[in-house]
């Protein structure tokens, strides 16, 4: 098992930012690679963003420039810095961690991020 924690969301007006965390713990051994997604109710869970253990990142395209997405220097951690934050990114934001080897995936419990106009 892989246990994650987000933390760092919250209510921010348009034109602020915000940075979430996520912390693994547990078999921490069998990550490659840790992902931001993130829902609003009604719609499907989308990709946010990816880190893989080697560096490699990858961006939904339409955040490409206001979100960034990083480990922290303990590699079971990962971050993502969101700026210039719009109306349309509330939703809760998902921490991610894909196991295709082990056949599963893991998630976290999801922080609300909420901006308003």
């Amino acid at each position: 098992q892989v246990q994650l924690v987000e933390s760092g969301g919250g209510l921010v007006q348009a034109g602020g930012s915000l940075r979430l965390s996520c912390v693994a713990s547990g078999r921490t051994f069998i990550i490659f690679a840790m992902d931001w997604y993130r829902q609003v109710p009604g719609k499907q869970r989308e990709l946010v963003a990816r880190i893989t253990n080697d560096g490699r990142i990858t961006y939904a395209d339409s955040l490409k420039g206001r979100f960034t997405i990083s480990k922290g220097v303990a590699k079971d951690t990962v971050y993502l810095q969101m700026n210039n934050l719009k109306p349309e990114d509330t939703a809760v934001y998902y921490c991610h961690v894909p196991a295709p080897g082990y056949n599963t995936e893991y998630w976290g419990q999801g922080t609300q991020v909420t901006v308003s106009s």
